[in-house]
């Protein structure tokens, strides 16, 4: 086991959310069968801040994370999904429904950088993620997550939830269409060991 740990502290959404995401995952999977689908290793998940850490600190991480919880209640949160989003990838995107951050969604994350700060690391390689032989690649991820804070967090945060794998021109084209907004809530919350496209196994649930 390497002795850094790239983390994804995430709220899991609850079924609306989730009947969303699937949705979108199998008409992307119809265009592109070669994606991904929602599945035990991929799945629905809002990321609220992804780390490296020490791994001889993931126990002192998920107490963080924990007594964070113990003030803050996502719960109990109405969260709006209003848009798709792509991230650009080798002529391929990477899709996701994205959420109106909201003041409390902002001052939890900045209370998740605050507890976890102690036992983060600068930087981070491949052995720090989970990886397969069909699935090696997570070169896309290993910078992305060293800057995580500050690039994706407080005004530049863009909380989504990935729903798979298009090619970009047909993701262009479902981003044209109109939206339908609809609301949900966080189901759970959760410390994952990243993966590529998203989290994997090696989960621990800190809370509801």
């Amino acid at each position: 086991m390497s002795d850094i740990t790239a983390i994804d502290v995430l709220l899991e959404p609850d079924g609306s959310m989730l009947q969303h995401a699937q949705a979108a995952n199998a008409r992307l999977l119809k265009e592109f069968p070669k994606g991904y689908a929602l599945d035990a290793a991929h799945q629905p998940h809002i990321s609220c801040l992804q780390r490296y850490v020490r791994t001889d600190a993931l126990e002192n991480v998920f107490a963080a994370v924990s007594n964070v919880l113990s003030t803050e209640h996502p719960a109990q949160w109405t969260l709006t999904a209003f848009k798709y989003y792509h991230l650009p990838w080798k002529g391929l995107g990477l899709a996701g429904i994205v959420i109106r951050p909201t003041d409390e969604l902002l001052a939890y994350q900045q209370k998740l950088i605050d507890a976890v700060a102690p036992y983060t690391a600068p930087a981070g390689s491949a052995a720090a993620y989970v990886t397969t032989a069909e699935d090696p690649d997570v070169q896309p991820l290993i910078e992305y997550v060293a800057g995580f804070v500050p690039n994706e967090t407080g005004k530049n945060f863009n909380p989504h939830v990935t729903i798979g794998l298009a090619p970009e021109d047909y993701l262009k084209t479902m981003l044209a269409e109109p939206f339908a907004d609809f609301t949900f809530s966080p189901a759970g919350v959760s410390v994952y060991q990243l993966g590529n496209y998203g989290v994997r196994q090696r989960s621990s649930k800190v809370g509801r």
